[in-house]
């Protein structure tokens, strides 16, 4: 293998190119695996002498330092992300890290609704707000928010040109300016209509007029404020505002938590791993893994709760 510097060089080189990785994601793991380059040099060794055994002692020393188990987990996604593009390049016949399963992270399982609560959420949408524009304006954020499992700051910033047409599928620009395509629902592109009819048809000396005439004209969502368009928090105010419509608790309801439930329900529907972790824009599919274990915990749930010998007390949890 290439000197050690070089071979980090040359993997964080890809990873910023080919994966779209966020800049704050390729300095961690440019120390990670520094960290890692001087921990073997202090045994006289490289990173060309990798092996399973190794990359354990060196995960054991990590636990020593005491660094948290997170920590550890993407200490190890780094090796295990370097020593594959290693293999890839030709400069190993191996991969040491491939079957190493390693700390793990403390994992809290993303907080969800069911299908139920989502269409709950919907119905109320159209009920909030002071004018017509506002309560169109509302369900199209929703709308467009649980059929494509956008970020919120995706969704406020979505551009009016992005969405004409009626498209079958949105643009959109996530984490480190990486594009993706996401399809819309027939629900979604019916409100995103109505809004768009509202947004352009607003009288000019209307308070959408004026905003449309503004700042806001580059934006679907338009809004008073240096940026032009619909900040976060007056997003997360007016969803606050459709869960109590909708008779839901809103510690329960984020832009999050719909994002969840737009995967955790499309991999409910069949949808397969690969497929969702190109829709919600994650660079590492081990990121949307972890809906798979919501899956698991319902399934769990669903049994215990449903099954004849569970309610006899004759099955263990």
């Amino acid at each position: 293998m290439i000197a050690d510097h070089r071979a980090i060089s040359a993997f964080l080189d890809a990873k910023a190119a080919e994966s779209g990785s966020a800049r704050n994601t390729v300095l961690a793991y440019g120390r990670d695996l520094r960290d890692l380059s001087d921990w073997l040099a202090a045994r006289g060794l490289a990173l060309a002498d990798l092996t399973r055994e190794r990359v354990e002692d060196y995960l054991a020393h990590c636990d020593a330092q005491g660094l948290s188990r997170a920590t550890r987990a993407r200490r190890l996604s780094a090796i295990r992300q370097f020593t594959r593009f290693a293999l890839e390049e030709g400069w190993r016949d191996d991969d040491p890290a491939i079957r190493i399963s390693g700390p793990g992270r403390a994992r809290r399982l993303p907080k969800t609704l069911d299908r139920a609560e989502i269409d709950a959420l919907l119905a109320a949408a159209p009920q909030v707000g002071r004018t017509d524009a506002e309560r169109s304006r509302n369900l199209c954020l929703i709308e467009l928010l649980y059929a494509t499992g956008m970020r919120v700051s995706e969704l406020v910033t979505l551009p009016v040109a992005a969405c004409r047409g009626d498209p079958r599928v949105l643009l959109i620009r996530g984490k480190g300016d990486k594009e993706r395509m996401v399809p819309l629902t027939p629900p979604a592109r019916r409100a995103l209509s109505a809004w768009l009819a509202v947004r352009d048809n607003a009288a000019r000396d209307s308070a959408l007029g004026r905003l449309v005439a503004g700042k806001g004209a580059r934006w679907l969502f338009p809004a008073p404020g240096a940026a032009g368009h619909m900040p976060r928090q007056t997003f997360g105010r007016l969803l606050n505002d459709m869960a109590v419509a909708a008779g839901l608790s809103p510690s329960r309801v984020t832009p999050h938590v719909i994002r969840h439930a737009f995967a955790t329900h499309l991999l409910e529907g069949g949808a397969d791993l690969r497929s969702i972790q190109t829709l919600l824009g994650h660079a590492d599919l081990g990121t949307t893994e972890i809906y798979t274990h919501v899956l698991d915990e319902r399934m769990r749930d669903l049994v215990l709760t449903h099954h004849p010998l569970a309610r006899k007390g004759g099955m263990a949890g």
